[in-house]
Order: C-alpha cells, then sequence, then structure tokens
C-alpha cells in the first residue's frame, strides 16, 4: 500500500508540473521542465544503490542552472538574441541556486548526513517520490521564469521589473544573513544545544525562509508583463514556496523538532510567544 502511495504521489506531482507547462503554450517550458524532472530520476538510481542523501539539495540547485540556462540559450538562438532583462533574471536565479547548493552541500557534508533522510532512504518508492517531488520544486517555482523568458516578448523592463528586482535583492539578502548568522551560532561550540535568538532570528524564527518566499515572489513580479492567458498560472511559484516551506519541508518539521528539544525551556516558550513563525518584525 505503501509503495503504490508513494508512485502515486510521484506521478502527481509530475502531473501537475507537466500540466501547467502544457498550459503555457510553450514547447521549450515542457522540454525544460521534463529535463527538471529527468535530471531527478536519473540521479535518484546511484543515490538509492548507495543509500546517500548528500548529492540531493547540489542537484536541485544543479537542475535550476540546467533548466535556466537551456532557456536562455535555446529563447536566445544560441546567444544570437539576447533580451538584457533574460539575463539578468537568469543570472539572478543562478546566484541563488550556486549560493544555496553550496551552503547546503557543506553543511551536510559538516554534518555527515540530513537526518530528515533516515527512515526515507532505505525504502526505494519513497526515496523516488522525494527525488520527485524536488523535481516539482524545480519546475513550479521556476516556470514563470521559464515562460517569461521563452515568450515572444521575453522579460519586459518595466516597473514591475524593477519592483521585483529590488524584492528579490530584499530576500536574497535576508535569507543569506540569516543563514550566515546561524552557521557562525552553531560553530560556537558555547552554543551547543542552544537554539538563536540573536540578529534576525531575534525578529522571526525562521528568516531564512521569509527571505526565500520573498525573492521568488520577486522572480515571480519580474515575470509578470511577459505572461499572458493561462501562462498566469505559473506565477504560483511563491504560493507554492510559501507551502512548501511552512507546511512541508521547512517550518513544520524544524517547529516539531524544537518543540521536542526545548519545549520544557521556559526561556524557548517565551522566545516563540514573542517571535513570528516567519514574518519579520518591524
Amino acid at each position: 500500500m505503501k509503495i503504490a502511495t508513494n508512485l502515486l504521489i510521484a506521478l502527481i506531482a509530475f502531473f501537475i508540473a507537466i500540466s501547467i507547462a502544457i498550459a503555457t503554450g510553450i514547447e521549450l517550458v515542457f522540454n525544460a521542465v521534463f529535463l527538471a524532472f529527468a535530471i531527478q530520476w536519473i540521479a535518484f538510481i546511484p543515490a538509492y544503490i548507495f543509500q546517500t542523501e548528500k548529492f540531493y539539495d547540489l542537484t536541485g540547485s544543479l537542475t535550476y542552472l540546467s533548466v535556466i540556462w537551456y532557456s536562455l540559450t535555446l529563447s536566445s538562438d544560441q546567444f544570437t538574441n539576447l533580451n538584457g532583462a533574460n539575463i539578468v533574471i537568469v543570472l539572478l536565479i543562478s546566484l541563488w541556486a550556486i549560493r544555496l547548493g553550496s551552503f547546503l552541500f557543506m553543511r551536510i557534508h559538516h554534518d555527515g548526513e540530513d537526518k530528515r533522510f533516515r527512515s526515507i532512504k532505505p525504502s526505494a518508492s519513497q526515496f523516488f517520490m522525494t527525488w520527485t517531488l524536488q523535481g516539482l520544486w524545480v519546475s513550479l517555482c521556476s516556470m514563470c521564469a521559464l515562460t517569461a523568458i521563452s515568450s515572444n516578448t521575453g522579460i519586459v523592463t518595466n516597473a514591475f521589473f524593477y519592483i521585483g528586482l529590488a524584492l528579490f535583492i530584499l530576500g536574497f539578502a535576508i535569507e543569506v544573513m540569516a543563514d550566515m548568522e546561524k552557521s557562525a551560532f552553531k560553530a560556537n561550540q558555547e552554543n551547543k544545544d542552544k537554539f538563536i535568538t540573536t540578529g534576525l532570528w531575534a525578529r522571526s524564527r525562521h528568516p531564512n525562509y521569509f527571505g526565500e518566499i520573498v525573492l521568488w515572489t520577486g522572480i515571480a513580479v519580474m515575470s509578470f508583463s511577459s505572461l499572458e492567458g493561462l501562462q498566469y498560472l505559473t506565477l504560483i511559484s511563491p504560493i507554492f514556496t510559501y507551502l512548501l516551506l511552512v507546511y512541508v519541508s521547512g517550518v513544520r518539521m524544524l517547529e516539531a523538532r524544537g518543540d521536542l528539544k526545548w519545549g520544557d525551556d521556559p526561556t524557548y516558550q517565551e522566545y516563540k510567544k514573542k517571535t513570528p513563525v516567519l514574518f519579520i518584525k518591524i
């Protein structure tokens, strides 16, 4: 029963992404989305054989780079007809993917494992489902940019473009700063088994996730003016990011882990009471 459920979830994830890609009416978007899933499925094979999740996050980042540069290359006739705004959005997503991928890879290299995968790796169907869901993540987050890049106009440089650019820079800065603060906190042996309450973490319990949502909102806003008709479905990107980080893989799991570890600590209870879960208090 579990095998069938896992495979069904994987199939639904693929169907959702492919359906939205088809709805854009752009073959290049369809091909890019299919490529995103193909990379995950290929990477799953050695990951399952060797029972490792160490290159899971890195593969996700490399997939972003693959699909976004694939779209830019083919939409510009092998770089002979480049749109400046297209280059900007591709470079922004590339910067984010390289930074996040290297950060997560170094973290798992330091920790030795990602504890979330302990019960997942032994099951071929569950592990396959997890890799497929990463394909869904890459596809839905990047599809508005892929569609805008591949449209007849390309990314349009207007007020929405600059508003989106500002949001991306803000979100990226918040995410990087939050990750740096937490890494420095954890590197101090005096803070072992403690929770961080300083810097951005004094204003949000998960400021890195807040930054992630803001930057993908920026990408959606930058892409907005190039979309039409059913292509507006691709603007699900920031909504999907919010739902994923808050209710699936991020906030929900970390909050549960925190309650289990420090739930009886009055200081932790006070921190939770005064500090918003996600949105940064001014």
